[in-house]
């Protein structure tokens, strides 16, 4: 049985609509948050192993603001790319494609959550897709090999490229081994909240088997410890808000600062007692910062959605 989301209420006030829009052979499913004649629109690029979902606690604390959330190719409900390979270069393009294929090439603003920073970055970066702003959540600051997890992450790089050697079947079913991916979402969290954690490993749970096949996944995963955002931040030159924090397991928050100071006109918000789950633990902290960098929208009324206040 699935966990009610904390932020369902919320969420349920906005207009929600799921589309398809074939993209480098992959066909895309995206979802609309929010009304059409908002003054300003959003595309998201999602985490790894994650989709369009994961971001929904965020978008729910905001209203005046629309939202466009697509599935990463062979992830959630997108198939995947054919001809590509599923690394930076192939989900920068594939993201810059997405964007034109929306009529939003220069008038939406990004954001990217994660992998999904890096996504974004190098498609600003190398002029696949132009937008006023960029906006990027947990980012990939650093190194994956440099972080403050060092030793986990060689394990999941063993653990990944093990997957690849065994019997496809074989192969699947560890990616999407239970205990695996507990053990990652326990990792990841910091709230105490007893129901929102729930919420988190029920979340994790849900999604994270929801990938096309075997090969994208770890090709994804190679991508995520391929490169980081600081690789491009020199040729970043338009607004960007990196969204941060404290306790990150990937990067720290001095290779969030060098992050910053390498990108021609960046804001740096560090959020307390949160690791690399902000749009879980921390949405209406996220959305404030969100609000106030585009100059537009508002917090959804009411009292912050139980959770979101408490580490």
């Amino acid at each position: 049985m699935s966990v009610e989301s904390p932020f369902a209420a919320l969420l349920a006030e906005l207009p929600v609509s799921a589309h398809t829009v074939s993209v480098r052979g992959s066909e895309t499913r995206y979802w609309v948050y929010g009304l059409d004649d908002a003054e300003t629109t959003v595309v998201i690029a999602h985490g790894y192993r994650g989709e369009h979902h994961g971001l929904e606690p965020v978008i729910a604390q905001m209203r005046g603001v629309r939202f466009i959330g697509p599935d990463l190719p062979g992830f959630g409900e997108s198939t995947a790319m054919t001809g590509a390979r599923h690394d930076i270069a192939g989900y920068a393009a594939w993201f810059g494609d997405f964007v034109r294929a929306l009529g939003l090439d220069g008038s939406a603003v990004v954001l990217g959550h994660s992998f999904g920073s890096m996504v974004t970055a190098y498609a600003v970066a190398n002029g696949l897709v132009t937008t006023p702003r960029l906006m990027l959540v947990n980012p990939i600051a650093a190194p994956a090999l440099d972080g403050p997890s060092k030793i986990r992450t060689q394990g999941t790089v063993v653990f990944y490229r093990f997957s690849m050697l065994l019997p496809e079947r074989a192969g699947r079913l560890l990616l999407d081994n239970w205990i695996i991916i507990r053990f990652m979402s326990l990792s990841l969290m910091k709230t105490k909240n007893k129901a929102l954690r729930r919420f988190i490993n029920d979340q994790h749970h849900t999604y994270f088997g929801r990938f096309s096949d075997r090969r994208t996944v770890v090709e994804g995963f190679e991508a995520s410890i391929s490169t980081d955002v600081s690789a491009v931040a020199s040729d970043i030159s338009i607004p960007t808000l990196l969204i941060g924090a404290e306790h990150d397991l990937i990067t720290t928050v001095p290779q969030l600062e060098a992050l910053r100071d390498q990108m021609t006109d960046a804001a740096l918000h560090v959020i307390p007692d949160v690791g690399h789950l902000i749009h879980y633990e921390k949405p209406r902290e996220a959305a404030e910062f969100i609000i106030d960098f585009l100059g537009t929208g508002s917090l959804a009324a009411g009292l912050p959605t139980a959770g979101t206040t408490s580490s």
